[in-house]
């Protein structure tokens, strides 16, 4: 017969206590939280689950890259790897773990091997994404090879611009048609670099990128960013919200190293436009689908939260982009998440749509960033 002592009826008690001020409550249902009235969303540890999810059931260790899904399909897709990267490092900022680092070394090994022994890719855009994370990660750990290897497709990239349509930068080495996703981004990485080695030249063409896109693909009035354009004209059916995302990205950066204002207005208003109407269904992100449309949200969430973080913008404006954020991180957390897996689909509002490694990533960029803006306190 167990006899109970004062001494171990006091710690039964204390343990009793504790467990009542724990903040995660214990699910009571098929989703978590379901039949409370409130949760509380521990955003830290459900960012180390998405990581460890996206780690156990992506990760191809033997190929040293990301497979294409968790049911077995192991193709090899640069872009989606380059933003891979990117999501390792948002983990290596949250938890200093050089574990991590060692697997962002993996990865960068491992791209080169399966691009035939390069980084240099036949898509302008595709490279773009992979010279970004290797510029984010540089500033984050000063390695060096992320460096060259951020110069090496800066340079490439750059010979994708010619004159054609008044210039731009192709989409790929066909060189039939030029976009956004060619050409924001590359506005970007111009004024990252020109942070890093202060050549005027960098800037010089920051800029030229960003007034060839804001002049060909972007609506002046809402500030929706189109597509692309090629000899039949300009693409304006195509409402990404990835385009939206690197635009408000191009902006913010040239707005941080020329202070002039012109710039942030123009991140206002596509960011504004973004809160609302076709890329939006009830406040949250609209479904793009899986494949290479599963990436787009995470994209727009990134580029989102360098201007709440970077954009020197108003309380208020920060407020609303904010609480734009927490109500698509909710959602998904409660509404859209497979468990005990941890995978998200294209859907951030209901449950049942494919998942591969693009709709995970997207959704571990916009978890990361709820962690992100919790540890800022900007948001519960």
């Amino acid at each position: 017969m167990l006899k109970i002592t004062k001494y171990s009826l006091s710690l039964l008690m204390l343990a009793v206590s504790f467990t009542g001020c724990l903040k995660e409550p214990v699910d009571d249902g098929p989703g978590p939280g379901a039949g409370k009235k409130t949760y509380v969303y521990n955003w830290p540890s459900i960012a180390d689950s998405t990581y460890n999810s996206l780690i156990a059931n992506f990760y191809n260790a033997s190929g040293k890259y990301f497979n294409e899904n968790h049911t077995g399909g192991n193709t090899f897709h640069y872009w989606r790897n380059a933003h891979g990267l990117d999501v390792l490092l948002d983990a290596y900022l949250r938890k200093n773990d050089p574990q991590i680092k060692a697997r962002m070394d993996e990865l960068l090994e491992g791209m080169k091997a399966r691009n035939g022994n390069t980084y240099i890719n036949h898509f302008y855009d595709d490279m773009e994404w992979m010279a970004l994370a290797c510029i984010r990660v540089y500033e984050v750990t000063n390695d060096a090879k992320y460096k060259t290897v951020a110069e090496t497709l800066w340079n490439d990239i750059k010979g994708g611009w010619d004159d054609t349509w008044g210039g731009g930068i192709y989409w790929n080495k066909e060189r039939k048609n030029k976009n956004t996703p060619s050409n924001a981004p590359a506005s970007i990485i111009a004024s990252r670099i020109y942070l890093l080695n202060k050549n005027p030249e960098d800037l010089d063409w920051a800029r030229k990128i960003y007034n060839w896109q804001k002049n060909n693909l972007v609506d002046p009035v809402t500030g929706l960013v189109w597509d692309g354009l090629d000899g039949s004209g300009t693409n304006k059916n195509w409402k990404f919200t990835y385009n939206q995302g690197v635009y408000i990205g191009a902006a913010v950066e040239l707005y941080k190293i020329t202070g002039e204002q012109v710039y942030l207005n123009d991140a206002l208003r596509t960011a504004n436009n973004s809160l609302t109407g076709e890329l939006t269904q009830g406040n949250v992100m609209k479904d793009e689908g899986a494949g290479d449309g599963g990436l787009f949200k995470g994209i727009l969430v990134r580029y989102m939260m360098l201007l709440i973080t970077d954009g020197g913008i108003s309380a208020t404006d920060a407020g609303k982009y904010v609480s734009f954020l927490k109500v698509n991180a909710e959602t998904l957390w409660l509404q859209a998440t497979t468990r005990p897996q941890i995978l998200f689909g294209g859907k951030w509002n209901a449950m049942g749509s494919q998942v591969d490694l693009s709709t995970q990533l997207s959704g571990c960029m916009l978890i990361e960033a709820a962690a992100h803006l919790k540890a800022l306190d900007l948001m519960e």
